[in-house]
């Protein structure tokens, strides 16, 4: 996976170069919608987080806000890769709606999402 996480001064910064990367870092499952970031940093469920993404062709970095609702730590069993899965706020519903569009007939439009 060529999602590049960065921390900056307590932001995070995620690179999604391809459609592959973003379909494995969505989370549709998550009321909001959700992004998966590798990460070694630790942090707490319900933590809020800022990022800065840089979404394939965009030529702007998009800023991101969320909660934590997953946590994959650096032990994890099975080889997982350690990070976050974030539930993006309201505001970001545009940003949803962009990521949807580029994962056009890879998403189940019939999935049930939930709240974390």
């Amino acid at each position: 996976m060529s999602v590049v996480p960065r921390i900056s001064h307590g932001i995070l910064s995620l690179a999604i170069e391809t459609k592959e990367d973003l379909y494995k870092a969505y989370m549709p499952f998550v009321t909001n919608g959700g992004l998966f970031i590798p990460t070694p940093r630790a942090y707490q469920l319900g933590e809020e987080v800022f990022m800065l993404l840089s979404l394939m062709d965009e030529p702007d970095k998009l800023p991101v806000t969320g909660k934590v609702v997953w946590v994959t730590p650096k032990a994890a069993q099975g080889g997982r890769v350690p990070g976050i899965g974030i539930q993006l706020s309201q505001d970001d519903s545009a940003l949803v709606r962009k990521i949807e569009t580029y994962l056009a007939g890879s998403l189940n439009s019939g999935r049930r999402t939930h709240s974390l």
